[in-house]
C-alpha cells in the first residue's frame, strides 16, 4: 500500500497499520479459536450444538455488543490507545481463564468475559485509523486492519488444533491468552493518540458528542441502518462458518481434528486476505467515482458465494470442497474494507467511534448471537434425519443469509449520497 504523503510527521503509519493488525489478529484468535476446539470440548464436557452455539456466539455476544457503545462514547473523549489497551488485557486474560472451565456454565461465563474485552477493541481501531489515513486511502487501511479476521482466525484454528491434538484443547487457552496480555503494554508504549478529523477536507467541531446527538444524527441516515442489517444478515452465515465448519470437517468426512483445523486455517488465510484486499482496493478505486459502489460491490459478491458454498458443501470429495471454499470465503469478506469507510463517513469525527460501534452492535448482536446458535440449533434438529451429516444441512441453510444481505446493500445504495459526510 502507497502511504500518503501529507501525513503527520510524527506517525509511522506503516508501524501503527502494523501493531493494530496485530492486536486485531490476537482479537480473532482468542474469539475463534473456540471453533476448532468446539470438537475436543464437546467430548471433554458432553455438550450438544445448541449449548455449543450458545457458547460461541451469545455468550460472547452479549457483553461484546452490549458494552461496545459506552465504551465507543469514552473512546470518542479519552484516549483510544488507552482503551484498546485495557480491552486487549481483559479479553486475553478471560481467554486464558476459558482454559480452567469444568461445565458449560464455567465456559459460558469465561467466554462472557472475552466479549466484555473485545468490546472494547474494534471502534477505537476504526477511529484511529481514519485519523491515520486520509479519505483516499481509508478503504485500503481499514481493509488491511481487517486482515486481522482472517489472519487471527487461521492462526486460532491452526494453533489450537494442534495444541490440542498434541496436549489438551486447555493448554490452547492458556497460551494465547498469556500471549496477548504481553503484547498489550507494546502497544500502550508505541502508539500514539493522533488529532481527530485531521485528514478531513470539512472541518468539522471535534468536541465529544452525546450519545443522543449521535442518534438523532444516525437517525436522519436510512443508509446506516439499511447496511447494518444487510452486514448482519451476512454475518449470521460468516461467523455461523467460522465456528462450525472445523466441526463439519470432522463430522462429515471424518477429518482428524489436526487435519481439519489445518484444512481450514489454510481456506481463511488465503481466501479471507485475498476477499478483504479485494474488497479494499475495489472500494478505494471505484467508491471515489461513484461512492454507490462502496456498497454495490459487496452486494455483488454476496450473492456470487451462494452457488460455492451450495457446491462446497454437498459435495462428497474433500479436494473439491476445500477448492471451492476458497472462492466464497473471499467473496463473502469483500464488503469489510468498503462498508467500515462508508460507516465513518456517514457521521462527523467527533461521532465516528460511537457510531461504529451502533454499527457492531447491530451487526454483531445478530451475526454472532444468533448466526452461530441458529446453525448448531438446526443442526440438532436435523441430527435424527441426517445424522452426523445434519450440519452439512444446516450450513447449506444459512447460505440465504447472504441473499437478505445483498438485496438490503442494494438497497442503501440508493442513500449513500445524500448521506455521506465529509
Amino acid at each position: 500500500m502507497n502511504m500518503p504523503q501529507d501525513s503527520p510527521k510524527t506517525i509511522n503509519q506503516t508501524y501503527v497499520l502494523f501493531i493494530l493488525v496485530l492486536v486485531y489478529t490476537f482479537n480473532f484468535i482468542d474469539r475463534q479459536i473456540i471453533g476448532i476446539l468446539a470438537v475436543p470440548i464437546k467430548a471433554d464436557l458432553g455438550l450438544s450444538d445448541t449449548e455449543l452455539g450458545l457458547m460461541g456466539g451469545l455468550a460472547f455476544a452479549l457483553f461484546y455488543t452490549g458494552l461496545g457503545i459506552p465504551i465507543a462514547m469514552a473512546a470518542d473523549r479519552f484516549s483510544r490507545t488507552w482503551i484498546m489497551t485495557a480491552a486487549l488485557t481483559i479479553w486475553s486474560a478471560m481467554t486464558a481463564v476459558s482454559g480452567l472451565a469444568n461445565n458449560f456454565w464455567q465456559l459460558f461465563a469465561a467466554r462472557l468475559g472475552v466479549g466484555v474485552g473485545e468490546a472494547g477493541g474494534v471502534a477505537p481501531a476504526y477511529s484511529l485509523i481514519t485519523d491515520f489515513f486520509p479519505p483516499t486511502h481509508r478503504a485500503r487501511a481499514l481493509s488491511i486492519y481487517s486482515f486481522g479476521i482472517p489472519i487471527g482466525s487461521a492462526i486460532g484454528i491452526v494453533f489450537g488444533g494442534v495444541i490440542a491434538s498434541m496436549l489438551d484443547w486447555r493448554v490452547a487457552f492458556f497460551i494465547v491468552g498469556i500471549a496477548g496480555i504481553v503484547l498489550a503494554p507494546i502497544f500502550r508504549l508505541t502508539i500514539k493518540e493522533p488529532p481527530r478529523g485531521g485528514f478531513d477536507r470539512v472541518r468539522k467541531d471535534t468536541s465529544p458528542a452525546g450519545l443522543k446527538t449521535i442518534l438523532q444524527t444516525l437517525f436522519h441516515k436510512p443508509s446506516f441502518w439499511i447496511i447494518s442489517l444487510g452486514a448482519s444478515s451476512s454475518s449470521m452465515m460468516g461467523y455461523g462458518l467460522f465456528f462450525w465448519l472445523p466441526s463439519f470437517f470432522v463430522r462429515s468426512f471424518e477429518m482428524t481434528l489436526l487435519n481439519a483445523s489445518l484444512y481450514y486455517g489454510a481456506v481463511l488465510l488465503v481466501g479471507g486476505i485475498a476477499g478483504i484486499w479485494a474488497g479494499g482496493w475495489l472500494g478505494d478505486r471505484f467508491g471515489q467515482m461513484h461512492r454507490s459502489r462502496y456498497i454495490t460491490i459487496p452486494a455483488i459478491a454476496f450473492l456470487a458465494t451462494v452457488p460455492f458454498y451450495v457446491i462446497a458443501i454437498l459435495s462428497k470429495s474433500m479436494v473439491l470442497t476445500f477448492t471451492v471454499l476458497l472462492v466464497p470465503t473471499a467473496l463473502g469478506l469483500v464488503w469489510l474494507g468498503p462498508v467500515i469507510s462508508v460507516i465513518q463517513h456517514l457521521v462527523p469525527p467527533n461521532m465516528r467511534a460511537t457510531a461504529s460501534a451502533v454499527f457492531l452492535f447491530i451487526n454483531n448482536l445478530i451475526g454472532i448471537g444468533i448466526g452461530t446458535l441458529a446453525i448448531g440449533f438446526l443442526s440438532d434438529t436435523l441430527a435424527l434425519q441426517y445424522g452426523d451429516d445434519s450440519l452439512r444441512y444446516s450450513i447449506l441453510a444459512g447460505t440465504s443469509f447472504y441473499i437478505v444481505a445483498a438485496a438490503l446493500f442494494f438497497l442503501a445504495a440508493k442513500w449513500i449520497e445524500q448521506d455521506w459526510e465529509g
